[in-house]
């Protein structure tokens, strides 16, 4: 099983939690992406398929098939059991961050006494 560390880059982070969901082609997950991120990270075709690349590299994600639209072959990828591990390792680990920075703020005062 390969898994990365924990704080996986944000796009990476993305791609993978799009892919969470039904197998998806590249421009759904591009489509994905930029609705997950609110519009703040949009990923050109060309880092989209070098990041798949290197996710099917790292046992990840997988090519689950392909059809053909209009005269151009769709390839279909989607999250491997290592990919949801590693995905949900990253989500954990960001949730106690956040956690950990809510209950800090929370007795923060802007002006020390």
């Amino acid at each position: 099983m390969v898994a990365i560390l924990p704080g996986m880059r944000e796009p990476t982070f993305l791609i993978l939690t799009a892919l969470a969901g039904a197998p998806l082609h590249g421009y759904g997950v591009i489509r994905q992406v930029a609705e997950h991120s609110g519009g703040r990270v949009t990923l050109s075709a060309g880092t989209l398929y070098a990041a798949l690349d290197r996710l099917t590299g790292e046992g990840l994600v997988e090519a689950s098939g392909e059809e053909e639209v209009d005269g151009r072959v769709r390839r279909y990828y989607r999250l491997t059991p290592a990919g949801g591990a590693a995905l949900q390792a990253e989500a954990e680990s960001l949730r106690r961050n956040a956690d950990l920075a809510t209950r800090r703020l929370a007795a923060w005062s802007p002006h020390p006494a």
